[in-house]
């Protein structure tokens, strides 16, 4: 005789969620993303479709509440997931957020497979950001300053890498507040596209960090994401975005933007390519970064002069 394992315990606080804001208990639950203040399932109910349920801590400074709002501002202008209920789940504030499930399928993932070429992926990613910038934004929507950006940075970034970035830093903070915002994802990559139906209609999913801001920063998340720096790559997702961009702000955010990830990396492999792509990104664009102590640009001029 033979016997079935047993299902994996399903979370209190996911059963929590589920029986609150879907008035449903949950009969099986696959997590499949941890995050330091979030957690993401995939969760089986008694009748129905599969639903995802986002727990967001207490702690979360961006919650279910900020990430249905986007979701739901946004819907009209690109596909996303279908809200199916929000709220509060703990009195110390937690939150959860339920949606429709999309499946397993990314975009990421299908051009790892090679059934979706690079430069298709990265058009595709263009298309979606523009179609996402069309969408009107609320003058009641709460905006995160640039200088509140910047300060998140300083307070883990070594002070000597925040200084070489300087020259970057000027023009983002000197950026008008309300220059060219938009609703923008805040993490834009290739495995936030969910491949769905028989058409395989791109999705954008994860909505934690969406917020009103200037369009150019998510644009340079997108690039800074994909790694989409070679000519191609950037000509595939830039050619693709349908509006127009400031080349100097872009160019600043990538910066920004890419020792944000280098400070936020962990020890090892990972910290080790981003370590790379901030050298080869200081070498293309010398006039965002201040030169270390005692360096100086002749090589670099000899070279061009060959």
């Amino acid at each position: 005789m033979t016997t079935s394992p047993l299902a994996a315990p399903i979370p209190p606080m996911v059963a929590r969620a589920c029986n609150l804001l879907l008035g449903s208990p949950a009969k099986a639950a696959e997590r499949l993303a941890t995050g330091s203040r979030t957690a993401v399932y995939r969760v089986t109910l008694p009748d129905g479709p599969n639903v995802i349920v986002k727990l967001y801590s207490h702690t979360a400074r961006r919650n279910a509440l900020t990430e249905a709002t986007a979701i739901r501002a946004v819907s009209a202008a690109v596909p996303v997931p279908r809200v199916l209920g929000y709220g509060t789940t703990s009195s110390a504030g937690a939150t959860a957020l339920v949606t429709s499930d999309l499946g397993p399928g990314t975009l990421g993932s299908a051009v790892r497979s090679g059934s979706v070429p690079r430069l298709q992926a990265l058009r595709d990613l263009g298309t979606l950001l523009g179609r996402m910038h069309e969408a009107p934004v609320s003058t009641s929507a709460p905006r995160r300053p640039v200088i509140e950006t910047v300060a998140s940075l300083s307070q883990r970034c070594p002070s000597d890498v925040l200084d070489r970035l300087a020259p970057a830093l000027a023009i983002i903070t000197d950026t008008p507040d309300g220059a060219s915002v938009v609703w923008c994802h805040g993490d834009p990559h290739l495995d936030n596209v969910v491949l769905s139906g028989a058409r395989q209609t791109r999705h954008l999913v994860d909505f934690t960090d969406a917020a009103p801001a200037h369009r150019e920063a998510d644009v340079a998340h997108a690039l800074v994401m994909t790694d989409a720096h070679s000519q191609w790559d950037r000509h595939a997702l830039l050619g693709a975005y349908p509006h127009a961009v400031n080349d100097t702000h872009l160019a600043a955010w990538s910066a920004f933007l890419t020792v944000s990830c280098w400070t936020h990396a962990g020890p090892g492999n990972n910290r080790t390519i981003w370590s790379n792509q901030l050298t080869e990104l200081s070498r293309r664009t010398p006039h965002l970064f201040r030169p270390h102590p005692g360096h100086s640009h002749a090589p670099q001029a000899r070279r061009r002069a060959r």
